[in-house]
C-alpha cells in the first residue's frame, strides 16, 4: 500500500473532529493522474479517505503547510511544512455513507486521495434523487450532485458578493432540477416559483418557465395580484395611510359586509357565511367601498332634521367621481352638515382614490379578470390565479417584479408568499397541494425584504415557510449578496448553503456561524473563489464540496452581466433619443416602445 498512487500521508495527531496528516515524502504536489483522471493533490477543500478495515472515514482538507503542523511538535525539522489539517465529516460502512463518525483513526493510519470511485459510493447516482449541478473544483472530471429532497424540504441559501455568479448559479440550479444539464436528468414535473426583483431570469429560463411581468413581452403573461387576496391590514395601510383605530374598524366591518354579500350572490365553494372574517380571501370592490365611505363625509342636508339630501350630482363609483353636495352653511344656515356614519377620513379616502387612479398600481388594484365589478363579482377567482402560477405545463414560474413601484414592492412580495403558503397549507392533502407536489420558492435579493429590523409581511411569511413549510411541501431558497443583513431566524433554518465569493468579513462570519460543519479553512477560502465557483455544505451535500457550477449555454444566462465599459466607450456613438428614455422612466417600463 506504500506505493498506492492515492496515498497522501499518515495520521500524525488526532484532536476531536480534526486530524493532522504528515504528507508522504514520495508525493509530488500539483496534479496526479489516476485511472486516466486528473486530481489536484493537497488542495484546501479536497477530500481524503482513511481506511479503517471494513469501513472508511472521510474528511476534507482545511489547512496545508506549516500552520497545519501540530502545536506539540517543537522540533523544527519535525514541524516542516509537509502537514495537512483534515476535518472529519463522515464514513462509509460497507456501501452506505453517513454523516458523523463512529470511531477515530489511529496514529500512522494511511490517508488517501479520494478518487471518482470513492465519490460514487458517497453520492450514489442521479437516479436516486440526485441533481448534477457542476464539477468538483479539485477534480473536474467528477460531477457534483446534491440531494433534491433535502434541497427543497430543508431549505437552502445561495450567498455571494456582487459579481460572484449568484444569478448564474441560480439559473443553473433551476435548469438542472427541471430539465437537467450535462450528465444529469431533470425532473419535468418540478414546481418552482421564482420571485425576480430585477427582471434577470425571463430570458434565461424562457423555454422552461412561464414568465409573468407587469409589462409583458412577447410570450410572457401579464402579472396580476388581486388586492382582495392580500393581507387586509397591510392593504389598508397602503391605501388609506395612517388611520385611527375606530375608523379602521368601521372600514373593516364594511368590507366584511361586502364579502358576505359576495358569498350570498355567488358560488364560492368552502366559504361559510357564518364564519367569514374581513381577512377571508373573497373579492370585494374597492370602488364601491370608496363610494360608500365618501358619501357620508361629503353629504349635506336641506334641513337640520336630515330628511332631504342637498345632493346636486349623484357621482359615479365606476369612474370614481364623488357625489356633489353644497358646502355646509355657516352657523345655522342651510345646508346642514351630515352627522350619520361620519368617520372623518376624508384625507384617507382621497388617498384611496388617488391610488385607484394611479396606473402604475393597476396590476394590483385593477387586476384584469380578477377585478370585481361594483357588486363584488370578478370574472376569475383564486383557483384561476393559483392555476396560472402553479398549475401550468412548465416546471418554473417567474414572477418578474421589475416593473413594480418600490413603494408597494415589499407588501406585494409578502402578499404573494402569503397567498402561496395559505393555499398549499390548507390544500396539503389535495393532488395539487404541497405534499403531493412540493413547491420550491426562490427569493432573489432577499436582503431587501428579509432584514433583521424589518417588521414586514414578507419576513413573517418567509419565517412561516422556513419553520413549517417542510411539513406542507413548501421549500425556500434564499438568494442574497448580504447574508449579514438577513433575519437570523430565516438564515438559521437553511439546511444547505451555496457559498460563492464573499469579500465582506461580516458576511463570511454569518455563513461560518450557520454552517453545519466547522470548516474554518473552507470559509476562509470564500474571498478567493472564482466567479461561478461555490462551496456547498449542508444536508443536500453529503460532503462539503468546492464546486464549479455548470454554466448555462450562451443565450440562456440571466440579464445580470456587467456592461462592457471599455468596449462600449471605444465604439462610435449611435443615435440617442432622450425622449424615449424619459418615456421609459415615466411608464416604469425599461422596454417601452412607442406604438
Amino acid at each position: 500500500m506504500t506505493n498506492a498512487p492515492t496515498l497522501l500521508g499518515y495520521v500524525g495527531a488526532v484532536a476531536g473532529s480534526s486530524i493532522s496528516v504528515r504528507q508522504y515524502e514520495g508525493i509530488a504536489s500539483g496534479i496526479a493522474i489516476i485511472g486516466g483522471r486528473s486530481y489536484r493533490v493537497g488542495q484546501v477543500g479536497s477530500f481524503v479517505r482513511i481506511p479503517q478495515g471494513y469501513h472508511d472515514l472521510y474528511g476534507i482538507i482545511s489547512d496545508v503547510g506549516a500552520t497545519a503542523t501540530p502545536e506539540t511538535l517543537v522540533n523544527a525539522q519535525a514541524r516542516g511544512e509537509r502537514w495537512m489539517k483534515v476535518q472529519l465529516v463522515g464514513e462509509v460502512i460497507e456501501t452506505t455513507f453517513e454523516r458523523g463518525i463512529s470511531q477515530y483513526p489511529a496514529i500512522n493510519d494511511q490517508v488517501h486521495l479520494v478518487v471518482e470511485g470513492d465519490l460514487g459510493r458517497i453520492y450514489g447516482n442521479a437516479d436516486a434523487g440526485q441533481v448534477t449541478i457542476g464539477r468538483l473544483s479539485g477534480a473536474e472530471s467528477i460531477p457534483v450532485r446534491v440531494d433534491l429532497d433535502k434541497l427543497v424540504t430543508r431549505h437552502s441559501a445561495v450567498l455571494g458578493s456582487t459579481g460572484s455568479g449568484k444569478s448564474t448559479t441560480v439559473t443553473s440550479l433551476l435548469r438542472s432540477l427541471s430539465v437537467g444539464q450535462g450528465e444529469g436528468a431533470g425532473f419535468p414535473n418540478a414546481r418552482v416559483l421564482l420571485i425576480d426583483i430585477h427582471g434577470e431570469y425571463g430570458r434565461a429560463l424562457g423555454e422552461v418557465a412561464r414568465v409573468f411581468r407587469v409589462n409583458p413581452l412577447e410570450g410572457e403573461f401579464p402579472l396580476y395580484v388581486p388586492y382582495w387576496a392580500l393581507d387586509l391590514g397591510d392593504l389598508l395601510a397602503f391605501l388609506l395611510g395612517k388611520t385611527d383605530e375606530k375608523a379602521l374598524t368601521a372600514v373593516q366591518d364594511r368590507i366584511l359586509q361586502m364579502k358576505a354579500n359576495t358569498v350570498a350572490n355567488g358560488a364560492y365553494p368552502g366559504a361559510d357565511p357564518n364564519s367569514l372574517t374581513s381577512e377571508s380571501p373573497l373579492p370585494f370592490s374597492l370602488k364601491s367601498l370608496w363610494f360608500t365611505l365618501i358619501d357620508p363625509e361629503l353629504k349635506t342636508w336641506n334641513e337640520n332634521t336630515q330628511q332631504t339630501s342637498a345632493r346636486t350630482a349623484a357621482g359615479d363609483a365606476e369612474t370614481l367621481m364623488p357625489p356633489t353636495y353644497p358646502l355646509p352653511g355657516i352657523g345655522g344656515a342651510t345646508p346642514f352638515a351630515n352627522k350619520s356614519n361620519v368617520l372623518s377620513i376624508r384625507r384617507q379616502l382621497d388617498q384611496l382614490r388617488s391610488r385607484l387612479l394611479d396606473r402604475q398600481f393597476d396590476f394590483m388594484l385593477r387586476p384584469g379578470p380578477w377585478e370585481p365589478n361594483l357588486e363584488g363579482a370578478p370574472e376569475s377567482d383564486l383557483p384561476q390565479l393559483l392555476e396560472s402560477w402553479l398549475g401550468h405545463d412548465r416546471p418554473i414560474t417567474v414572477l418578474d417584479l421589475s416593473g413594480v413601484p418600490s413603494s408597494v414592492l415589499m407588501r406585494l412580495i409578502g402578499g404573494i408568499l402569503n397567498v402561496i403558503y395559505e393555499a398549499l397549507f390548507w390544500g396539503r392533502e389535495r393532488p395539487e397541494g404541497g405534499r403531493q407536489r412540493p413547491l420550491l420558492v426562490v427569493m432573489e435579493e432577499a436582503h431587501r425584504y428579509l432584514g433583521r429590523d424589518d417588521a414586514s409581511l414578507a419576513r413573517d411569511a418567509v419565517q412561516r415557510i422556513v419553520k413549517e413549510g417542510r411539513k406542507f411541501g413548501i421549500g425556500a431558497m434564499i438568494v442574497s449578496q448580504r447574508p449579514s443583513e438577513i433575519d437570523d431566524t430565516i438564515l438559521s433554518q437553511c439546511g444547505t448553503f451555496f457559498s460563492l465569493r464573499l469579500s465582506n468579513a461580516a458576511d463570511r462570519s454569518k455563513v461560518q456561524a450557520a454552517l453545519p460543519d466547522s470548516l474554518s479553512g473552507i470559509v476562509d477560502s470564500l474571498p478567493v473563489l472564482r466567479t461561478g465557483e461555490a462551496v456547498i455544505t449542508g444536508e443536500a451535500a453529503k460532503l462539503p464540496v468546492r464546486c464549479r457550477i455548470t454554466l448555462p449555454e450562451e443565450g440562456k444566462r440571466p440579464s445580470s452581466e456587467d456592461p462592457l465599459v471599455a468596449q462600449s466607450w471605444c465604439k462610435d456613438r449611435g443615435a440617442e433619443d432622450y425622449s424615449a428614455l424619459t418615456a421609459a422612466w415615466r411608464s416604469q417600463n425599461p422596454r417601452w416602445t412607442e406604438d
